[in-house]
């Protein structure tokens, strides 16, 4: 019996993944693109540093892409996420790459550690752009397909861990273009332990009202979800320990936090980008 390829071009459809991955990152990433403070930052960055920075970067992306990456198909798995956070590591880099190039940030008389070290921290939020493309750059054939596999994704990934990625991936697209100005230290000096805890209130109400209360989309899907956040307010609060933990990495990243600095700097400084991170965060949960 003949065998019907029902996929002749898989060139084609590669290249429409490449394609879309590489829209995804122009999306996110052009807004942080010319952000000042983190060209300084990657510039001056030791080695270990960038490769923690890569390797945070990895994490996070095949969190997204065993969830939804920019693929077309959603039946992803593990071995498969990672070649696509490999991959979208690289559409992130060569995409950062080519604009910082384009913005005459490198040149031919740029230090090669400098340059690296700018690429690299340009490079996070094109790549998770990239892995993000498909949610925000799906036509109504991808969502049709989606909707086809849904039992099929029920039955791989596991509702938490997608809770937990698409919390991640939100706080640190909002956090990564505020940790690294001074308005979070000048922030923090004008706030005291009261002041704190009415931004975690605040935090928390916020978060609620965008995913249960504001009628937006997937509300009742989230009511639905299943694992540890299958309450609101179980999930809420949840959520937002994970914002604050997205918060505090991306003030490490940004060297605005370092490990001998006091307990309570680390607790101010968090919960204050805690406050645009668990937005973020909201909608991360949202569009997953």
């Amino acid at each position: 019996m003949e065998t019907i390829n029902k996929n002749p071009h898989p060139w084609r459809t590669e290249l429409n993944d490449l394609i879309r991955g590489a829209s995804g990152g122009f999306l996110f990433g052009m807004p942080f693109l010319y952000t000042m403070e983190v060209w300084w930052i990657g510039s001056s960055a030791h080695m270990i540093r960038l490769l923690m920075a890569l390797l945070l970067t990895f994490v996070i992306v095949f969190m997204l892409n065993r969830t939804a990456g920019f693929r077309q198909t959603s039946d992803i798995r593990a071995i498969d996420a990672v070649i696509d956070s490999v991959e979208a590591l690289a559409i992130g880099i060569v995409c950062a790459g080519l604009m910082l190039i384009l913005i005459q940030e490198i040149t031919v008389q740029t230090p090669l550690n400098e340059a690296i070290g700018k690429v690299i921290y340009v490079s996070t939020p094109f790549t998770l752009g990239v892995a993000l493309a498909s949610q925000f750059l799906s036509s109504q054939e991808d969502e049709a397909q989606k909707n086809d596999d849904s039992a099929s994704n029920q039955a791989t990934f596991n509702a938490t861990f997608s809770d937990i990625g698409s919390t991640l991936i939100g706080a640190i697209i909002i956090a990564f273009n505020i940790a690294p100005t001074d308005e979070i230290p000048t922030i923090a000096a004008a706030t005291g332990g009261l002041w704190l805890l009415a931004v975690m209130v605040a935090s928390l109400l916020v978060s609620y009202a965008i995913v249960f209360a504001a009628g937006f989309t997937n509300q009742q899907k989230r009511q639905k979800q299943e694992g540890i956040f299958q309450h609101p307010y179980s999930e809420t609060l949840i959520s937002y320990l994970v914002s604050l933990l997205a918060a505090c990495l991306m003030l490490v990243f940004f060297d605005k936090l370092h490990w001998q600095d006091p307990w309570h700097l680390w607790l101010s400084y968090s919960i204050i980008l805690g406050l645009p991170a668990t937005i973020g965060g909201a909608a991360g949960r949202l569009a997953i």
